[in-house]
């Protein structure tokens, strides 16, 4: 038992989904670097400027991540070949337009919203409150971000007024 009272083997799955989302984390980070960088045309101010925020967050979150797992008292996965191995999210392919980059983003997010939901149920089975905590408040961040890029996404998807 751990000086959180908890055993190894009851916090191990939910070390499995953390370690999970820390690779998922990573795949997603890359993916707004390379928006960030490659974006271009009428939406480059506000897309520059949001991915960068997004990427800037997402830097956040690994960290707290691979420091719960840790507090867990295991060890994070921390190589980019294991992160590309075990990620859900794939890295992005090419440059695409600004359209196609937010709907990689948000296709990335319901990966890591569902990803994060299974961490939730993982400390919840053993009464991880500390990682439900911190997972919830990266879920909610999470689905207001993503309710935002949708905004975005439908305003381009309207037809033109003529």
């Amino acid at each position: 038992m751990n000086y959180l009272g908890m055993k190894r083997n009851d916090v191990s799955k939910t070390v499995s989904q953390l370690n999970l989302l820390l690779a998922n984390y990573h795949v997603y980070y890359q993916n707004l670097r390379s928006f960030h960088w490659n974006v271009s045309g009428e939406n480059f101010f506000d897309l520059h400027n949001k991915f960068e925020e997004l990427y800037d967050d997402a830097r956040a979150k690994i960290d707290e991540i691979a420091e719960r797992v840790l507090t867990l008292r295991l060890r994070p996965l921390s190589k980019m070949s294991d992160y590309l191995k075990t990620s859900a999210i794939d890295e992005a392919e090419g440059f695409a337009n600004d359209y196609e980059m937010v709907n990689i983003v948000l296709e990335n997010h319901q990966i890591l919203i569902e990803n994060m939901r299974n961490v939730i149920h993982a400390a919840d089975a053993i009464g991880d409150e500390g990682t439900i905590d911190m997972i919830s408040g990266f879920l909610s961040s999470l689905e207001k971000k993503s309710w935002m890029l949708d905004a975005w996404r439908a305003r381009q998807e309207e037809p033109a007024m003529v």
